[in-house]
């Protein structure tokens, strides 16, 4: 019987694990200060060279910023 359960259940194992996987992986791109920081030069760039209007750049540069500070407050927290 537990040989036929385990078969039985194996890709849904497979599909959790891989779920857990991908949260792993998400969490530590949205909470990476390096990656933001890289978009935040780039958002600088598109602007200087005048891909984006100054209201597009205020509006990305303030939510960039938020997530930023979001992240140094939850490591402060955390140590």
């Amino acid at each position: 019987m537990f040989l036929i359960d385990d078969i039985l259940l194996a890709p849904l194992r497979g599909i959790i694990w891989l779920g857990t996987k991908i949260d792993d992986i998400v969490g530590k791109e949205l909470s990476d200060e390096g990656r933001i920081k890289e978009d935040l030069m780039t958002l600088q760039y598109r602007f200087e060279m005048g891909e984006i209007s100054i209201e597009d750049y205020n509006r990305q540069e303030k939510g960039l910023l938020e997530r930023l500070d979001a992240i140094r407050k939850a490591q402060e927290e955390g140590s």
